[in-house]
C-alpha cells in the first residue's frame, strides 16, 4: 500500500447510504429529514439523557476509588451540586465560564480560567449519540439546530463539519459550508482529507509519533535533517512533518524536500503532515508564469503538495501553468494519494513529540492506557496527545481515560490538541477540563 493511500475519498458508504438526508439547510427553513417527528426527537432525548445519568453514575464510582484528588489543571475548578433533570435523575454541572461557546473554542489564549461545558443541553445530547456511534441520528440533531441555536453559535455548525470530516463526505461539507458563508458572511471553512475515511479504523496505530520541524530557510543546507528524517522513517510507521515555520525557500531547499517526499511515498509508510498549506503558499509564492528558471523544482513540490492536499483544481491550475512555462506535458493529478491530514500547529511546542490517540477509542482499552501511562512516566513536565486522527470516543472508554489521566495530572500538565469539536464537546460534558487543557482544532 501506498503512504499516501490511506485517506481515499470515497462516494459510497456515508451514513444514511444513498438515502441519507440532504445536509443543506439554509437558516429559517425545516428540517428535510421527513422521518425526524417530534415522537422520534422526544426518544432520542430520553435516550441521551439516561446516557449521561449513566456518565454520572461512572463518575461516581471513579471518584471513589481516588483517595487523593490531584491539583487540577490549567481550565478546571471544582464541580457544583448535581442539578436535577427532568426525569428526576441528576447530572454534574461544571462552574460556568463567562464566554460564550463559540468564544471559548475559537481562542485557545485565554488566561487561567474555568473551562466550563457547552452551554445548549442539546450539544452535549449530541455530543453522547456520536459517541455511541449514532451517526444518522447525530447528523438529523445537527441539521435541526442549524435554524436555531446556529444562528448564534458557530459550535453547531463546526460539529456538523466534523461529522462529514470523519465520514468522508466532501460533497455535504462543501454544501454546508455554503450556508455557513452566507449565515456568518466570513470565509467557508475548507475541505481536508477525511480524520477516519471508510477501511482506516483498522489502522489502530497510538504512540510517540517522531516529529521532524522544519524552520527558517529551506535550502541545500536542509540535506543532513531530511537524511535523518528518511532514516528515522525506516524505523517508524508514522512520521509527523511540520513546515508552518518555514520562512522562505531555495529552488536547492524545495530539490532536496521533493527527492524526500517522493522517496518517502514508494515506502509503506504514513504520513501526517502540518503546515503543507502554508509551505504551497510559499512555493507559490516564488513562482512566474512563464519564467523559466534554471530548476523546476519549486513547480514540481508545489504540485506534489496539492497532490498531498487533495487540492485536485489547484494542481490542474498550476500543471498548466508549469506546461506552459516549460513547454512540456502537464503530470497528471493522481487521486487518493493522501495521507495528508493538516493540521494547525501555531500553538503546538516545537519538537514536541506527543502520543497520537488512534482514530477510535473504544472496546478493550487496557494496552493503549498502559502504553499511555508509560508516556506520561517518560515526560517531563507536560502531556502531550495529539487528537488530529481521534475521530470518536466511545463514552465508556472516555469516563475510563478521564479515570486514567486523574493520578496523571496529579503531578503533570496534560494538553489534548486537534480534538474535533465532536470529542471535545463529550470530553467537557465528562469533566475533563478538570485535570487537562482542550484544544479543538480551529476552523
Amino acid at each position: 500500500m501506498s503512504i499516501f493511500s490511506i485517506f481515499t475519498k470515497k462516494k459510497t458508504d456515508q451514513p444514511g447510504g444513498k438515502n441519507a438526508p440532504d445536509s443543506r439547510l439554509r437558516v429559517g427553513e425545516p428540517s428535510r429529514l421527513a422521518a425526524d417527528t417530534d415522537a422520534d426527537r422526544a426518544r432520542q432525548r430520553e435516550i441521551a439523557r439516561a446516557t449521561a445519568a449513566k456518565i454520572d453514575a461512572i463518575e461516581s464510582a471513579m471518584s471513589n476509588d481516588i483517595f487523593n484528588t490531584p491539583e487540577p489543571a490549567w481550565g478546571s475548578g471544582p464541580r457544583k451540586a448535581k442539578a436535577p433533570l427532568a426525569d428526576g435523575a441528576t447530572t454534574d454541572t461544571l462552574p460556568m465560564l463567562e464566554l460564550a461557546t463559540t468564544e471559548l473554542l475559537a481562542d485557545e489564549d485565554l488566561p487561567d480560567a474555568l473551562v466550563a461545558p457547552q452551554t445548549a443541553p442539546v450539544i452535549e445530547e449530541i455530543a453522547i449519540m456520536f459517541a455511541n456511534d449514532q451517526m444518522a441520528v447525530t447528523e438529523a440533531m445537527l441539521l435541526d439546530s442549524l435554524a436555531e441555536l446556529g444562528k448564534d453559535d458557530r459550535t453547531i455548525w463546526w460539529m456538523l463539519f466534523d461529522l462529514y470530516q470523519v465520514g468522508g463526505r466532501q460533497e455535504d461539507f462543501d454544501n454546508i459550508a455554503i450556508d455557513y458563508a452566507s449565515q456568518f458572511e466570513t470565509s467557508p471553512p475548507s475541505w481536508s482529507p477525511p480524520l477516519m475515511p471508510p477501511g482506516m479504523e483498522e489502522r489502530t496505530f497510538a504512540g510517540v509519533t517522531p516529529t521532524e520541524v522544519f524552520s527558517g530557510v529551506l535550502d541545500g543546507e536542509v540535506a543532513p535533517r531530511l537524511e535523518r528524517l528518511l532514516q528515522r522513517a525506516s524505523e517508524n510507521p508514522v512520521l509527523r512533518l511540520e513546515f508552518a515555520r518555514i520562512q522562505s525557500v531555495t529552488p536547492d531547499g524545495c530539490a532536496l524536500l521533493l527527492e524526500t517526499m517522493n522517496r518517502l511515498r514508494a515506502s509503506d509508510r504514513e504520513l501526517i503532515v502540518a503546515g503543507a498549506a502554508e509551505l504551497a503558499e510559499l512555493v507559490h509564492s516564488t513562482i512566474e508564469i512563464g519564467k523559466r528558471d534554471a530548476s523546476e523544482a519549486p513547480w514540481l513540490l508545489l504540485l506534489a503538495l496539492f497532490q498531498l492536499l487533495d487540492r485536485e483544481k489547484d494542481f490542474e491550475e498550476t500543471a498548466m501553468d508549469y506546461c506552459v512555462t516549460y513547454e512540456v506535458s502537464p503530470p497528471s493529478f493522481e487521486p487518493s494519494l493522501t495521507t495528508a491530514t493538516s493540521v494547525s500547529i501555531l500553538h503546538t511546542p516545537p519538537a514536541t513529540e506527543g502520543f497520537m490517540l488512534p482514530s477510535v477509542i473504544e472496546g478493550a482499552t487496557t494496552a493503549l492506557f498502559d502504553a499511555i501511562d508509560a508516556y506520561a512516566a517518560d515526560s517531563a513536565e507536560t502531556v502531550l496527545f495529539d487528537c488530529s486522527r481521534l475521530a470518536r470516543v466511545d463514552y465508556a472508554a472516555a469516563a475510563s481515560l478521564l479515570n486514567r489521566l486523574r493520578p496523571i495530572a496529579a503531578g503533570k500538565k496534560i494538553e489534548l490538541r486537534e480534538l474535533n469539536h465532536l470529542v471535545a464537546a463529550l470530553f467537557k460534558l465528562l469533566g475533563f477540563t478538570e485535570v487537562a487543557k482542550l484544544f479543538p482544532h480551529k476552523y
